[in-house]
């Protein structure tokens, strides 16, 4: 076949030449217009020892003289390279993100290989600045990365406690007492067991705790175990592996012991933890480890648990309801926290803060009490504690004309006749055999719940604000006396 001088150009290939002639033609051509485009070029060896480094990678990564590097591993010039991996996989990385300092560059990586096919080296070459086409990826990458900075440190500042032991207002006995409590477990990383009323404050002494304690810079994650359906209250613990059951999401979940490992997990309404998973609660505690549903590995972890509760743990236990053995383990550190009625001295100070609060998130100006109005609400019983202090005053302010508030306006939002449970006038008579206390427990817990269905009409919602429980835990008892149907 005769060839003319147009099928030749100026390196010698000629049209169907044999595919040996071209790599041996086409490759010293290639790797020189890499290297010239590229923003950096660099070769190593079977044991990842830099052999070359082109002026161009070694000026942008600081390094003055090209050849002072060579010999040296890889990793030691540049942390964050792979070229270690394509050496010993022999596979290449064709394009990947790889960071230095402050900057990423966009790079690709070869294995070398000699003429018999054997592996004698890798070659990296940087395409940040030349691969125009990858600059709107790049702005993309830039704008995730900077919205995940911002969402991380979101979620960082979500899981701070707020509040500090200062912020339990009140000056009384009761409230110094458990102020200075608060302080010495602060100090303390044993478990902590806040026993007191609904409302009395016992999350926002748990906020202080923790913001007190060496682990005040960790996440404060805190759970209301009875606001939580029976059936997920495990998953919303201790996490989920992928696909865990039907319904599942396909990826795993973290659950909030996970969340607050380094910190501290408040666990609101601990009484109403169900009985089954107070065997896997306890063995949390002990072991300091975590074993998601459906996942067979078990993971470390460095938690401070605070608890709390509202009712009485001890008659949960002798009823059978609770076990004895994580009743011993959180009630390590007791702290009880006084309801208002028993502290009336704080009240005024309390209210006058409240209002305050109130003026700030409602941008009002803030209210004043007359001291008729101020003795009126010292006299109240609150059975709902602050949560029903700050509820007067906030539907108070809806009603108020002016900033001044008197007892006229305040009395009318008043209870007139709290409910509570009557005493029983008659002691029951003694049998031949003395009643079992579980047996006595819940026939009392039996009549309180239907004095206070009667008095609240059936009314759910009523009736477990009165008796100071939440709706969850009203429905659970309701069912377990057989009163679900009322």
């Amino acid at each position: 076949m005769t060839i003319s001088r147009e099928d030749l150009d100026h390196d010698g290939l000629i049209v169907g030449v044999s595919p040996e002639r071209f790599r041996a033609v086409a490759m010293p051509l290639l790797f020189d217009h890499l290297n010239a485009q590229c923003e950096g070029t660099i070769a190593v060896n079977r044991q990842a020892r830099i052999v070359w480094i082109n002026d161009k990678y070694a000026q942008k990564v600081g390094i003055s003289d090209a050849r002072s590097v060579l010999g040296k591993e890889i990793e030691a010039v540049l942390p964050a390279s792979r070229l270690r991996e394509v050496v010993e996989s022999g596979q290449p990385s064709m394009l990947d993100l790889m960071a230095f300092g402050d900057e990423h560059f966009v790079v690709t990586r070869i294995p070398l290989c000699d003429e018999d096919g054997t592996l004698v080296g890798a070659l990296g070459f940087v395409l940040f600045d030349r691969a125009r086409h990858l600059k709107p990826l790049m702005a993309k990458y830039n704008i995730l990365q900077n919205q995940l900075l911002a969402t991380q440190h979101e979620l960082a500042k979500a899981r701070r406690a707020r509040y500090t032991i200062a912020g339990f207002i009140g000056t009384s006995h009761a409230a110094s007492e458990v102020k200075r409590q608060a302080r010495r477990a602060a100090q303390l990383d044993a478990t902590v067991l806040l026993r007191g009323e609904t409302g009395t404050g016992k999350e926002l002494l748990a906020q202080g705790i923790h913001n007190l304690s060496p682990r005040a810079n960790g996440a404060f994650v805190a759970v209301n175990v009875a606001a939580i359906p029976e059936t997920l209250v495990e998953a919303e613990l201790f996490g989920t592996a992928p696909g865990a059951y039907t319904g599942a999401d396909r990826k795993a979940r973290i659950g909030k012991f996970e969340l607050a490992d380094g910190g501290t997990l408040f666990l609101d309404e601990i009484g109403d933890l169900p009985l089954p998973l107070q065997a896997k609660l306890l063995r949390v505690l002990q072991e300091q480890e975590v074993e998601p549903l459906g996942s067979n590995q078990v993971r470390p972890l460095n938690v401070r648990v605070i608890a709390a509760t509202h009712i009485d743990l001890e008659a949960k236990v002798a009823s059978g309801h609770f076990r004895d053995d994580l009743y011993y383990r959180l009630n390590v550190l007791s702290l009880n926290v006084a309801p208002l009625r028993e502290r009336r001295e704080d009240i005024p100070a309390l209210i006058e803060h409240l209002l305050d609060d109130i003026a700030n998130r409602s941008g009002q100006p803030p209210m004043e009490l007359t001291d008729e109005a101020l003795q009126l609400l010292t006299g109240q019983q609150w059975s709902g504690n602050v949560r029903e202090l700050r509820n007067l005053l906030e539907r108070v302010q809806l009603t108020a004309d002016g900033t001044l508030l008197d007892a006229q306006l305040i009395q009318p939002l008043l209870s007139s006749h709290p409910i509570t449970a009557p005493i029983a006038s008659k002691v029951a008579p003694l049998e031949d055999k003395p009643i079992p206390l579980a047996q006595s427990l819940a026939h009392a817990e039996r009549q309180a719940l239907q004095t206070a269905l009667n008095i609240c009409a059936g009314n759910r919602r009523q009736t477990a604000i009165h008796l100071g429980i939440s709706r969850a835990s009203l429905y659970n008892k309701l069912q377990q006396h057989g009163l679900a149907q009322r």
